[in-house]
């Protein structure tokens, strides 16, 4: 079902949503999802950011998309390798106001857990995110991926858990940040995530990774808003 005003989605992430040089990326997977469900012009992806990741000059200045079909505009972005709920809550408001968002669609966590925060305080970045793009939009809608689990978070009993009790945090503040004005809904990680088979280094996501990651945001578009169909991709 297409939703009766083309939706404008702003994809916020770290480095598993920003990809490097030579990735599809899962942005380019929904694309391509979105655009066989709603049209070329039945929905925008928006942001000020367009690059990948270069490895060797430690910068998103790479524009090595594989798929000459995915144009320019639609791999616009706000996401950074390296970067999380807290440097990204600075930088949604202004995004959301200057490209006119009504979507967003957040990946973000594992980077905070792994360098910056703890899952306390990663909670408190992740509500002030959403207040500032509420604040610049205030009907703003937003789809929220828990934290998918790494191979730190699988080999380190400890971090494993900060993963766990932020993800049960952020599902919290989903529920209690929602309303009919700016709904906002909890994705669904995927549940066979597979380190060997779904990434490449064990945390991001290779080709079927990104297909799962893609295939998490479609479904909840499709059955919380009717946005889009059942994701196809694979």
């Amino acid at each position: 079902m297409r939703a009766s005003v083309p939706p404008r989605f702003l994809l916020v992430g770290d480095s598993q949503t920003i990809g490097k040089a030579g990735d599809h990326t899962w942005r380019y997977r929904l694309w391509r999802h979105l655009r066989r469900c709603l049209g070329e012009d039945g929905f925008a992806f928006v942001g000020p950011r367009e690059a990948l990741y270069d490895v060797g000059a430690d910068a998103a200045v790479s524009y090595a998309y594989p798929d000459e079909d995915f144009p320019p505009h639609a791999r616009r972005h706000l996401a950074g390798w390296g970067e999380g709920w807290q440097h990204m809550a600075p930088l949604v408001g202004p995004a959301v106001r200057e490209s006119g968002a009504d979507v967003l669609l957040v990946a973000l966590g594992l980077i905070d857990l792994g360098f910056y925060t703890n899952p306390e305080q990663t909670a408190e970045n992740a509500h002030r995110f959403l207040t500032a793009a509420r604040e610049a939009r205030p009907g703003v809608r937003a789809v929220v991926l828990p934290v998918v689990a790494n191979v730190r978070a699988r080999r380190e009993p400890e971090f494993g858990a900060q993963v766990e009790r932020f993800n049960e945090l952020l599902a919290k503040l989903v529920a209690d940040l929602g309303s009919s004005a700016s709904p906002l809904l909890l994705a669904t990680a995927p549940a066979d995530w597979d380190l060997e088979r779904d990434t490449y280094d064990g945390t991001h996501p290779g080709p079927s990774g990104e297909h799962k990651l893609a295939a998490a945001f479609a479904t909840a578009l499709h059955q919380g808003w009717g946005i889009g169909g059942p994701y196809t991709g694979v």
